[in-house]
């Protein structure tokens, strides 16, 4: 395909192995599996921790965002915007019911990152037309608790809409080593997910999905 394709780390603390009510441990174990992720070579990360006080979020954020192995990597909060500005964050990505794209880019430098989560191919040329720097549509494919997936057919047509924007679209849901090069092949841009980046041998992981781009 001839491009780098993103790779897009959405934190989930509650898959990891943290003493339950410690919200300082967690914050730890986090940290340390965001620095993994950026050596490892992914390319952005989202914090998404809803139920995390925000008194732990912002400490969480800022000591992601100083990480010394972080790179060329990029460190996004989900939804929360206060705290992605208190802190350092590189962006935001917002929930399709969330702050409309379009209001946080005027607001916000253009080098500053705003994703947005859609499930339609109109969610996703709507967040185009607003300015957002990027989309993650999902779920592809099945993931237990989530909606139906929405397949790899309307990947495909999301991408193509939107393709002569250069507008990035990331897949979501589902998403494993061995479906990833059905979603590249559709045209999406990259992959987002959230088992795929928390696996212990994550290096490898990233050089494989590397291998099908």
């Amino acid at each position: 395909m001839g491009r780098r394709s993103f790779l897009y780390y959405i934190t989930d603390s509650s898959q990891l192995q943290t003493p339950a009510g410690d919200p300082r441990q967690r914050v730890d174990a986090l940290v340390d599996r965001i620095g993994a992720a950026f050596r490892a070579g992914v390319d952005w990360v989202q914090v998404r921790e809803k139920r995390m006080p925000a008194r732990a979020l912002c400490a969480l954020v800022e000591r992601a965002a100083r990480l010394p192995d972080k790179g060329g990597g990029k460190l996004l909060v989900n939804e929360r915007l206060d705290v992605a500005l208190a802190c350092g964050a590189d962006g935001v990505h917002l929930p399709a019911d969330s702050l409309p794209a379009g209001a946080v880019r005027r607001a916000m430098p253009r080098d500053f990152l705003v994703g947005v989560s859609c499930h339609t191919v109109e969610e996703v040329e709507a967040a185009a037309r607003e300015g957002a720097s990027f989309a993650v549509l999902g779920p592809i494919f099945a993931t237990p608790g989530k909606r139906p997936p929405l397949g790899v057919e309307l990947l495909r047509q999301a991408c193509g809409r939107v393709a002569p924007l250069l507008f990035p679209v990331l897949a979501l849901g589902g998403v494993t080593l061995e479906n990833a090069f059905a979603c590249l092949e559709a045209g999406a841009a990259g992959l987002a997910a959230i088992r795929l980046f928390q696996t212990a041998d994550l290096a490898i992981t990233v050089v494989r999905l590397r291998a099908l781009s």
